[in-house]
C-alpha cells in the first residue's frame, strides 16, 4: 500500500458543515486520485475522501505491465504510490473515512462518512471495486486462515508449499505467475474450458513449470481444520469428484462494485455498477462516477485515470454558471 503519509488540511475540517466544497470525490484509487490531479490544477475548490489508504485496488498487484510509460512495468504499489505523491504536490485535501450516504438537498450534496459530513455543489463517485467472494462451505471460516484475495499480501507465507488460484482472468494469471516465486506448485483452476486472460498471460502460465492449469473445474468446497487442507472439486464436463490438497487458495473471482451506499440513490445496472452518459454523469445532477465503480466495457487503470479526467471536465462545465448545477441535466436512457 501507499506509504505516503496525506492528512487532512485544518480548511479541509473547518468547512465541515460550512460552506460547502465545490467538488467532493470519494475514493483515492487512480480515478479518484486523478481527478483529485485535475481539480487541483483547475483551482476547484476540493477535497477526497478515501476509505483507508490512497492508491486503490491496484496496490494489490505485483506487476503492471500494460500502463504506458513503464515498458518495464511497474509494481502497483509503486504505481499507486506515484499517483499519491502527485496528488500531494498539488495540495489536495484529503480526509480519512467510510462514506455510508449521499443526499442532495436542491443543488447541495451531503456526503456523510460514519464520522461526519462534507457539502459540495458536484460529487465525483470513484469508490472502485472489491473482490468477489464464492459463497461456498469453507471460504468464510478460512479467510485470513488460508482463503486470500491478495497474493502480493499474502503470497510470502507460502514458500515452498502447494496453493491454488481460482479463475481465469488477467488478475488470476498475473497472481499466479507472482506466486511461482514462492510456492512450489501453483494449480489455476478455471471453470470454463478456455482461459479468459489476454494471450500473452497464458503464454506465460504455459511456459512456467510451476502452473498447471486444471480447466472445466468448479470448487465446491474448502476444507481443512485450523488451516486449509483440500478442495473438493467438480469436472463441469463429467460431472467427476475430485479433491486435491493445498495449503492456501487465492480467489479472483471477478470484483464487485462498491455501490452499496448509492442504492436508490443512483441508478446502478443490474452488477450495481454506476450508469452514466458520455460526460460520466449519473441520472442526479451534479453527481458523476469514475473508474471500476461505473458501467463500462474495460476496466484498467489506463481508463480509470480517463475517466477521472473526464469527470473533472464535467465538474468544471458544471460549476462555469451559478444556474449549472439547475441545467446539467443527464443525457442517459433513462431517469429514476
Amino acid at each position: 500500500m501507499p506509504t505516503v503519509k496525506l492528512e487532512p488540511k485544518a480548511a479541509a475540517v473547518i468547512k465541515e458543515g460550512k460552506t460547502p466544497f465545490e467538488l467532493i470525490i470519494i475514493g483515492g484509487g487512480p480515478a479518484g486520485l486523478t481527478a483529485g490531479i485535475y481539480a487541483k490544477r483547475a483551482d476547484i475548490d476540493t477535497v477526497l475522501i478515501e476509505k483507508v489508504l490512497p492508491g486503490g485496488l491496484i496496490t494489490t498487484t505485483d506487476l503492471v505491465e500494460n500502463y504506458p510509460g513503464f515498458p518495464e512495468g511497474i509494481s502497483g504499489t509503486e504505481l499507486g504510490q506515484r499517483f499519491a505523491d502527485q496528488a500531494k504536490k498539488y495540495d489536495l485535501d484529503i480526509v480519512f473515512g467510510k462514506v455510508v450516504k449521499i443526499e442532495v438537498k436542491n443543488t447541495i450534496k451531503e456526503v456523510y462518512t460514519e464520522e461526519r459530513s462534507y457539502s459540495s455543489k458536484a460529487v465525483i463517485i470513484a469508490t472502485g471495486s472489491e473482490p468477489k467472494r464464492l459463497g461456498i462451505p469453507g471460504e468464510e471460516t478460512f479467510i485470513g486462515k488460508g482463503v486470500s484475495y491478495c497474493a502480493t499480501c499474502d503470497g510470502p507465507f507460502y514458500k515452498d508449499k502447494n496453493v491454488a488460484v481460482i479463475g481465469g482472468g488477467n488478475g488470476a494469471l498475473e497472481e499466479a505467475l507472482f506466486l511461482t516465486k514462492f510456492a512450489k506448485l501453483v494449480t489455476v483452476i478455471h471453470r470454463r474450458v478456455d482461459l479468459r486472460a489476454d494471450k500473452v498471460l497464458q503464454e506465460q502460465a504455459a511456459a512456467n513449470p510451476k502452473i498447471f492449469l486444471k480447466l472445466n473445474t468448479i470448487v465446491e468446497e474448502i476444507k481443512g481444520d485450523d488451516k486449509i487442507r483440500s478442495l473438493k472439486l467438480t469436472d463441469t464436463l463429467s460431472n467427476k469428484k475430485s479433491s486435491i490438497y493445498v495449503d492456501g487458495v487465492f480467489i479472483y473471482a471477478g470484483l464487485v462494485p462498491n455501490t452499496d451506499f448509492l442504492i436508490d440513490i443512483i441508478k446502478l445496472d443490474e452488477n450495481g455498477h454506476i450508469i452514466t452518459d458520455e460526460r460520466l454523469a449519473t441520472n442526479i445532477p451534479g453527481v458523476f462516477a469514475a473508474g471500476d465503480v461505473r458501467k463500462k466495457g474495460l476496466r484498467q487503470v489506463v481508463t480509470s485515470v480517463a475517466d477521472g479526467a473526464i469527470a473533472v471536465a464535467s465538474v468544471k462545465e458544471l460549476l462555469a454558471s451559478p444556474l449549472a448545477p439547475l441545467q446539467f441535466h443527464w443525457r442517459g436512457e433513462t431517469k429514476l
